[in-house]
């Protein structure tokens, strides 16, 4: 077993905000990660902000404040930060209210759109929104390939391949991405993590600045590399998609890393 990280432990406990993933560090499925309510009790305790900043488009922040209650733990609106968000962002600085747009994705995502402002559509579009999708046919590859090909922008609020299930990794957004971007022959615009927009969002939130903050999750090539990024210390766990092996074969380094947040609670309460 790779041992913790502990070096500068008196740093980690000068942390005053998280920016913290949800999939393979608080839960996976619906079954919490060990230690979830000993954590949160202990960011309380040393009053240490948190913002829940998520890849995920199925659900709403609605939906995630609701998950994470049913687990036991006492989460704000405002505390929600998904990719969905950060694309709605882009989409409002970039495009006028009631531009079309043609999304890849499911209910929640679409309903961001719709709520701020956007028409969806499926020609004529000024951009292409694709990202994780479980109802997911070969005709909306097709007519979002068509559409980029045609003009539109193209834009990907999810670049993860795979994300943790109790089953195992699963394909992700950045698979529909893949597909879609090979057919295309087009990169899109990334909004969600590694980038900077939900970050930048978080912090806002919070009112902490990059000195203050640090990036927690289970991704070395997200969660770390983003908050790497823009000069956030960072802390890996070990509980989701990145490995030991992929830990020790990366150029991506996180600041600390724990087996899991039990392990994380207790280094910042010790």
């Amino acid at each position: 077993m790779l041992p913790v990280r502990s070096n500068n432990i008196q740093e980690l406990r000068k942390i005053k905000g998280l920016i913290i993933d949800m999939d393979g560090v608080l839960w996976q499925g619906d079954t919490p990660m060990p230690g979830l309510s000993g954590f949160f009790d202990v960011l309380r305790e040393r009053q240490i902000k948190f913002i829940l900043a998520t890849n995920n488009n199925t659900q709403t922040p609605e939906g995630f404040v609701k998950k994470a209650r049913k687990l036991g733990i006492d989460v704000q609106l405002e505390q929600v930060v998904t990719a969905a968000v950060a694309t709605v962002h882009y989409l409002s600085s970039k495009y006028p209210p009631g531009s079309r747009i043609y999304v890849v994705g499911e209910a929640a995502l679409k309903g961001l759109i719709t709520d701020a402002g956007f028409t969806l559509a499926d020609k004529d579009v000024h951009a292409v929104v694709a990202t994780m999708d479980r109802q997911l046919t070969y005709e909306m590859l097709k007519r979002a390939t068509l559409l980029i090909r045609a003009g539109a922008d193209f834009i990907g609020p999810n670049p993860d391949t795979a994300y943790p299930t109790p089953e195992g990794l699963v394909p992700g957004g950045g698979a529909i991405l893949a597909a879609v971007s090979a057919a295309a022959d087009c990169k899109p615009l990334i909004i969600g993590k590694p980038e900077s927009w939900m970050f930048s969002i978080s912090m806002e939130r919070m009112q902490l600045g990059v000195e203050e903050t640090a990036s927690l999750g289970d991704r070395l090539d997200t969660d770390i590399a983003g908050g790497r990024r823009l000069g956030l210390k960072t802390i890996l766990v070990l509980s989701g998609v990145s490995t030991e092996n992929d830990l020790k074969s990366s150029s991506i380094q996180p600041t600390w890393v724990f087996q899991g947040i039990q392990e994380l609670a207790h280094a910042l309460c010790a």
